[in-house]
């Protein structure tokens, strides 16, 4: 299957190796594309997800990276995702991509398409409670870590590149501190 739960005493180690690029100016939505009836805005440097059922892309397509970006749901029963090394077909989002799942009752499950991969592990947040996410991508393996908390790593990803995306499901989120470090091709 792929899968390896991590245990909650483990700790990401934080790279210093390489240079972080920010996905997100603070200012406007620049480097990203919305994708069918979305709306988001920037609202106190921040990436507001207003609402719509449809998906904020990347311009660029990545392959292997280490995304971090930080995330708070605004209202009850928050429902959202985020996605990466996906194509553009499908609508209203890609068709079979992979996503870390920012649903309440599955927040951080593993999701390919409709079906979940790696269940949820990682327990509701607070509305309005800010998150931090840190997703590693490298060849065939993924790993979550939420809030500092290693969740799992999933060792069978079958794309090789993508866009990375938020996921809009007609409820209100922001983002901000968006950014991501390329890692070097897998060996």
């Amino acid at each position: 299957m792929g899968l390896s739960l991590l245990p909650s005493s483990a700790k990401a180690q934080p790279s210093t190796d390489a240079a972080w690029t920010s996905l997100f100016n603070g200012t406007d939505l620049k480097g990203w594309v919305p994708v069918h009836d979305v709306t988001f805005v920037v609202t106190n440097s921040n990436l507001r997800l207003v609402t719509g059922m449809g998906w904020l892309r990347s311009e660029s397509a990545y392959t292997n990276f280490v995304l971090e970006l930080e995330w708070r749901a605004l209202e009850p029963g928050y429902d959202s995702g985020i996605f990466f090394r996906v194509g553009l077909d499908g609508k209203p989002w890609p068709n079979g991509g992979w996503q870390v799942n920012l649903l309440r009752g599955a927040l951080g499950g593993l999701v390919k398409g409709y079906k979940s991969i790696v269940p949820a592990e990682t327990p509701p947040a607070p509305l309005n409670q800010w998150v931090k996410l840190h997703l590693e991508v490298q060849g065939k393996k993924v790993k979550l870590t939420m809030d500092g908390e290693p969740a799992w790593e999933y060792n069978a990803l079958d794309a090789a590149s993508g866009y990375l995306g938020i996921q809009a499901e007609n409820k209100a989120f922001e983002f901000r501190n968006l950014r991501l470090r390329q890692l070097p091709p897998s060996p």
